[in-house]
């Protein structure tokens, strides 16, 4: 099942996400996975938090394969021995950050429920991140990279917080009006959507 994607404006993203009960029946957590998946390809994205489906749990999925996909002078660039990152698909249950490290870095981030708007983010390099998996066994991996960008970026969804929230005031100002269109459902999009207030989907 594809969901629609919730729009900036929406109060679920801006809601601390609550864990997922031990006691949910797996099937139905199983069947949630496919469906985000199923979302977040026919959005083209790389990830989706639950928030964004209008589900405020800690779930999010992400595959950054398509991120991480290296030409020939990406490769020519690679220190001797260096092992090129390689894409992580993965769903992510009840995580929590343990640690953010390593020198930050920025990247233009976009946001599939902020359409049209992306913008540099400095992040950490390096992160560890305590999760559960879909047979719910528990894990604490440390990703970098671009695989951490993304997992921060999708993590940030859980606690209420947008890509946009991380930026200058300054550049929150000039963008304003913009998001606020968004919020009315005044941009144009790919996918179905959903905007606060309107109950209506595209």
């Amino acid at each position: 099942m594809i969901y629609p994607i919730v729009a900036i404006g929406d109060p679920v993203l801006k809601t601390k996400a609550k864990n997922i009960a031990a006691d949910m029946p797996a099937a139905e957590l199983k069947q949630l996975i496919a469906d985000m998946y199923e979302t977040m390809y026919s959005a083209h994205g790389v990830g989706l938090a639950a928030p964004q489906i209008g589900k405020a749990v800690r779930l999010f999925v992400m595959d950054s394969g398509p991120m991480v996909e290296l030409d020939e002078e990406d490769l020519a660039e690679l220190e001797e021995g260096e092992v090129p990152e390689a894409g992580i698909k993965r769903a992510f249950i009840n995580p929590q950050m343990v640690s953010e490290t390593g020198e930050q870095w920025a990247f233009q981030e976009g946001c599939l429920s902020i359409p049209g708007i992306r913008e540099m983010v400095t992040r950490c390099a390096d992160i560890v991140l305590r999760y559960e998996d879909e047979n719910r066994q528990v894990h604490e991996e440390a990703f970098s990279g671009m695989a951490a960008r993304v997992i921060q970026h999708e993590y940030d969804h859980l606690e209420g917080i947008l890509f946009t929230d991380k930026l200058s005031g300054f550049k929150k100002q000039l963008l304003k009006g913009k998001l606020a269109r968004i919020s009315k459902g005044d941009v144009n999009h790919e996918y179905r959507m959903k905007f606060a207030g309107e109950g209506r989907r595209r």
